[in-house]
C-alpha cells in the first residue's frame, strides 16, 4: 500500500524515531497540530506499513556485552539450499544483530554483539559447524563512534 507523506507526517515521524514513548499531546504541540488529527496519521503510517514495529534500544555495555564483531563471510555456496540453511542458522542465533547479502567479493556481513571474544569464538565455531563457507574474516569494534535508527526525514 502507497502512502503519501506531507511535511506533518514527517515530523510526526521524526518525534516517534526521537521517542517513541512520548504522549500524543507532546508529539502533537512539537509538530503544531491537535491530539485527534496525530492519532489518526499515525494509525495511518502504521495500516501503510510506514511504521513497524515499536521497541525499546537497550545498552548492550550495561548489559555486558562488550564485544561487537563485523563478520565478513565468503562462500563458494550459492544454491538456494544452502542459503536457506545460512539463513536458518542466522535466525536461530540472537547474537546476530544484522546480517546483509552483498555485491562484490564479500557475500555476507554480520553485525555480531557477544559478551566477549570466547563468546564469539563459541558463535563462530557454532555457526561453521551447520553451514559450510569459504572464509570468514572477523573485524572487532574498537569504539562505536555513532549509531542510529534515525532515518534522515
Amino acid at each position: 500500500m502507497s502512502v503519501r507523506i506531507d511535511e506533518t507526517d514527517r515530523k510526526i515521524l521524526v518525534e516517534l524515531q526521537r521517542d517513541a514513548s512520548q504522549s500524543l499531546d507532546d508529539i502533537a504541540s512539537r509538530v503544531g497540530s491537535s491530539k485527534t488529527p496525530v492519532w489518526n496519521r499515525i494509525r495511518k503510517l502504521k495500516s501503510a506499513g510506514v511504521i513497524g514495529q515499536q521497541t525499546v534500544i537497550l545498552d548492550p555495555e550495561a548489559l555486558g556485552f562488550e564485544a561487537c564483531f563485523f563478520v565478513l563471510i565468503r562462500t563458494s555456496e550459492h544454491e538456494a539450499e544452502w542459503q536457506r540453511d545460512f539463513l536458518k542458522a542466522l535466525q536461530g542465533r540472537p547474537e546476530v544483530q544484522e546480517a546483509h547479502r552483498l555485491a562484490g567479493d564479500i557475500d555476507y556481513i554480520l553485525k555480531v554483539r557477544v559478551k566477549n571474544a570466547r563468546a564469539y569464538d563459541a558463535f563462530y565455531q557454532a555457526l561453521i559447524s551447520e553451514v559450510r563457507v569459504h572464509n570468514v574474516t572477523a573485524l572487532l569494534s574498537m569504539e562505536e563512534i555513532k549509531s542510529t535508527t534515525m532515518l534522515p526525514l
